[in-house]
């Protein structure tokens, strides 16, 4: 329904956008009459727990969230933390004549747009707004023009999420039960966890192989300038026609692919240089052919996070944040997007600032014209560009830090996409000669000369390969002809070594990701920020580097559940996701097929050839429901357990990874724990005997008398604690989870002679010493820099630990009865120089803080990650760190409460004057200490524990 002319001349309307920000970007263009505001992302979900599920569903919905044996009906509640919001939605739309739903025009933009309308259930006219840029042009044609919902897109994205729910809620179980409780499975999440462990697995499988050539600088004879050199550089090619052996040869077992390839080792390579000392050489053969480069596509979701890691340092979650804001305060179009297709407008304005910025000669007779190329691209969104019909140079803009280097990236891209293409020369030049003992040597030197350089003006593609030559780098040779004599001035002999496949980073995993079909452009980020918050991976610098943990799970998974983490299967699984938002599949049947079986695979029977991605399953596919029922089958030793070499076995346990020897209890038997940032393909036999032959490992002490809970002794990240071991039903998630006491040992104390007793009165901390005269307590508490004294936020350092157990409150007050001791007697050096930041052009240095070590430009503070170290954090590692936590923006301050004891008092006060209260005031006055004995708890845990 179309806004009538009534409403036009006057009345008031509700647009509902997604976001604050953008609300209030879009309240400036529309003016009165209209009232913004923003749903703050989903107002309604599937139930996180079956606490929020109605009473009237049981069984199996209740734990789902889904009822499976009803075409799949899902259960949607409205998030807590979204019904104010939804009551505010609901109050502004019953004083207003219109509704406009402008939520982003893709699936879960429909989805939000469509929960709004169900839960508001208007009565008034409701109207569809889209635009892909926020403009005060594309907001006004936006309203003039909406449309009605989309039900297909919202069936979509229901039946992904529905799908996603059963996956997770029915196999992240079995992780619990097998592996570790805690852990968590998903569709795209579980392969792209794959995708990193197998790249590990082909690292440590991988036998270096050690190669050796000729490298021969070779003189003109005549003087040379800048555009034409007077020698050249070139590397041996053949020997006696045979070719030298590069690494490409070498398989990764470390032995040669063929014999068809002359393998040199150090002496043999030595020997030739010093054969060919003396030898006359000349110019065998000079091929010229002209060289052409295209301009690069305008960004797409996917390249645009690519090109932000290699050229900003930004992850795949910070690009997306800073895109965000972007998009929002009207600065580019929508970020999420599969599309490299500009608009008309968008076209005209890029071609209008190159003839503006660049002149004539750099603008093409006819515009360029970029096909989508990504399969099944979700909506018909543009490129990722500018905003407006006249693009802001980023001077223009006003923007500062990593908005105007991701807007500056993002305007590059888009002027250079519309730009004549780069054009030279490129040449092959070889030289030959024969050395003293008779062999035929022959060189080859590669060549490239731009002589217009067209789009590369304006922006040149990053790699992923640092050593990767860029495509604007030129490298001149001099001029020479067939048959021209050269002088050898020097050849040396080079020896080289292959290299293990790199590891992934978020922008090489992200294209891994897309180029395999598998997941969506728009969840990459999340799919790679939810491996990492959950220790499938960390970071090394930018490389992901997979846990021990992620080698437990995905053994799991590839064992049992093969078809569910196979590539092919997952990205043949998106193509039926995607023929259902096309309306060429229906849900319910789909979906009974995926979870119950039927006798095929999700897409059996409708040509999409899913049944056939199986492991040996044979013909009959079973469902997911079929396959998290057989458990029985699943070791969880034999899954969790990878042999290391000399009879020692790597594990995985409940509490991290360790490598042992021998068999529990039995003579000869030894432990120790691996450290957690410890990448797989570093652990060699070598190193697991070092580790075996340190006192580490967890030290059982004994049971705690007023427990039972036994009470172990075990190394950490930040060095030795001791800690309680829980029944397994004790709830580890939730708001009735239960966190182990935990307690850093003494400086004087030793992981291997720690008792019972002491561990006892470790965990013991913080102690209550007192409270002083105005009643506010006073603890003895351990933290990271040694022991001390709190009194509400003022701390007072102590002299040494055996003052946590002896101090008194007299000692105490004394204490602080002294002036407070401002700052340290000297400042600290910097732990590392890391460089100057792209963003902020400030110095970057990693420090030693409270909590750890940490990097900081001055301004902007961010501690470093399992994984990072002082010793191997690079200037791009400590660059990304920055630009992440900018991204997030300043913390948010939490609102402070009343102390317990004011309100324990009143409580109190209350009950001696009022006899009909006495029960009432009962029941506070004990809630009220249930919350102080729990924050106490909190207190110690927070206090105390050392990773």
């Amino acid at each position: 329904m179309s806004p009538t002319s009534e409403t036009a001349q006057g009345g008031r309307r509700l647009v509902i956008v997604e976001s604050p920000a953008k609300a209030k970007t879009i309240k400036g263009y529309l003016g009165p009459g209209y009232v913004v505001e923003a749903s703050v992302g989903h107002i309604r979900d599937l139930p996180s727990g079956a606490a929020e599920v109605p009473e009237k569903y049981t069984g199996e919905v209740r734990r789902l969230g889904v009822d499976v044996d009803h075409d799949f009906a899902p259960i949607y509640v409205v998030n807590a933390d979204k019904k104010a919001q939804v009551r505010k939605l609901k109050e502004l739309l019953a004083e207003s004549d219109e509704l406009f739903l402008a939520t982003d025009e893709d699936r879960e933009g429909e989805a939000i747009a469509w929960h709004l309308q169900e839960v508001l259930k208007p009565k008034v006219p409701v109207h569809r707004m889209v635009f892909h840029e926020i403009t005060k042009d594309a907001i006004q044609q936006a309203v003039r023009n909406p449309r009605e919902l989309n039900k297909r897109m919202v069936d979509a994205q229901e039946t992904r999420r529905i799908l996603d729910r059963l996956y997770g809620y029915e196999v992240s179980p079995v992780l619990w039960k097998k592996v570790m409780r805690g852990l968590s499975a998903g569709r795209v999440q579980s392969v792209a966890t794959r995708l990193v462990v197998e790249r590990e697995r082909e690292r440590i499988a991988f036998r270096s192989a050690e190669y050796w050539d000729l490298t021969g600088t070779f003189a003109t004879g005549r003087a040379g300038d800048p555009s034409d050199p007077s020698s050249l550089t070139a590397r041996l090619a053949t020997v006696d026609g045979k070719r030298v052996a590069q690494g490409r040869d070498f398989g990764a077992d470390g032995r040669l692919k063929s014999e068809n390839v002359l393998h040199l080792d150090e002496e043999k390579a030595r020997a030739l240089a010093a054969s060919l000392a003396d030898t006359r050489f000349s110019v065998r053969s000079v091929e010229s052919k002209p060289y052409r480069r295209s301009p690069y596509a305008p960004f797409r979701t996917t390249t645009l996070q690519q090109e932000a890691s290699r050229k900003l340092g930004f992850g795949a979650k910070a690009t997306m944040q800073v895109a965000q804001k972007l998009y929002e305060n009207g600065f580019i179009t929508y970020m999420r997007t599969d599309s490299t297709v500009l608009s008309d407008t968008a076209v005209a304005a890029a071609r209008a600032q190159v003839t503006q910025l660049y002149g004539a000669d750099y603008l093409p007779e006819k515009p360029r014209v970029y096909a989508g190329k990504v399969k099944n691209a979700q909506e018909a969104h543009e490129a990722i560009r500018p905003s407006g019909d006249r693009f802001r140079t980023p001077a223009e803009t006003g923007l500062t830090g990593d908005q105007f280097k991701l807007y500056e990236l993002i305007w590059k891209r888009t002027v250079a996409s519309q730009m004549k293409d780069a054009t030279g020369n490129s040449v092959t030049v070889r030289i030959g000669g024969t050395a003293a003992d008779g062999r035929d040597a022959e060189f080859t030197a590669s060549g490239k000369t731009i002589t217009f350089h067209g789009f590369m003006k304006a922006y040149v593609e990053g790699a992923d390969d640092p050593n990767a030559e860029l495509d604007d780098r030129e490298r001149r040779l001099p001029q020479v002809a067939e048959g021209d004599a050269l002088t050898a001035e020097e050849i040396t002999a080079d020896g080289h070594a292959t290299k293990p496949p790199a590891r992934y980073t978020e922008a090489t995993l992200v294209k891994e990701l897309e180029e395999r079909e598998i997941g969506r452009p728009s969840t990459y980020a999340s799919i790679i920020g939810t491996i990492l918050d959950r220790g499938y991976v960390f970071k090394k610098g930018t490389a992901l580097v997979p846990s021990f943990l992620s080698f437990a799970v995905v053994n799991l998974l590839e064992k049992h559940f093969g078809r569910l983490v196979d590539y092919d299967f997952t990205a043949r699984m998106e193509d039926d996701l995607d023929r259902i938002a096309r309306g060429e599949a229906q849900s319910v049947p789909w979906l009974k097929r995926f979870y119950f079986g039927e006798g095929g695979a999700p897409g059996a029977g409708e040509g999409s050839g899913a049944a056939d991605a199986g492991n040996g399953d044979g013909d009959h596919l079973g469902g997911l429901k079929e396959l998290v029922t057989d458990l029985g089958a699943i070791d969880a030793r034999e899954i969790s357990s990878f042999p290391v070499g000399n009879g020692i076995v790597l594990r995985v346990g409940r509490y991290g990874p360790y490598v042992e020897r021998g068999e529990k209890d039995q003579e000869g038997h030894q432990r120790a724990d691996v450290p957690d940032d410890l990448a797989p393909d570093e652990l060699t036999v070598e190193y697991a005997e070092e580790l075996l032959a340190k006192p580490s490992g967890d030290f059982e002490l004994g049971t705690d008398p007023a427990t039972g809970h036994q009470i172990v002794a075990k190394a950490g990240r930040y060095g030795p604690y001791v800690t309680e071991i829980l029944p397994e039903d004790t709830p580890k998630t939730g708001k009735n989870a239960v966190k182990p006491r935990t307690a850093s040992l003494f400086k004087t104390m030793s992981i291997d002679t720690v008792t019972l007793e002491e561990a006892l009165q470790l965990m013991s901390l913080p102690r209550v010493v007192g409270t002083d005269p105005e009643g506010v307590e006073i603890t003895a508490q351990n933290g990271r820099y040694g022991p001390y004294l709190k009194k509400g936020t003022d701390s007072r350092s102590l002299t040494s630990e055996e003052q946590l157990f002896t101090i008194t409150l007299e000692e105490a007050l004394a204490i602080y009865a002294q002036p407070k001791q401002r700052g340290r007697a000297a400042a600290k050096p910097p732990l590392k120089e890391l460089g100057t930041d792209p963003v902020s052009e400030k110095p970057v240095v990693v420090k030693d803080g409270r909590f750890g070590p940490y990097v900081t430009d001055g301004e902007t503070n961010a501690t470093l990650r399992t994984g990072d170290s002082v010793e191997t954090i690079t200037p791009e590692r400590g660059y990304e760190l920055l630009a992440e936590k900018r991204a997030k923006g300043p913390a948010k301050k939490a609102a402070k409460k009343a102390p317990a004891k004011k309100t324990a008092a009143k409580k109190t006060a209350a009950k001696k004057t009022a006899t009909a209260k006495k029960a009432t005031a009962a029941k506070k006055t004990t809630a009220a200490k249930k919350t102080t004995t729990a924050k106490a708890a909190a207190k110690k845990t927070a206090a105390a524990k050392p990773e």
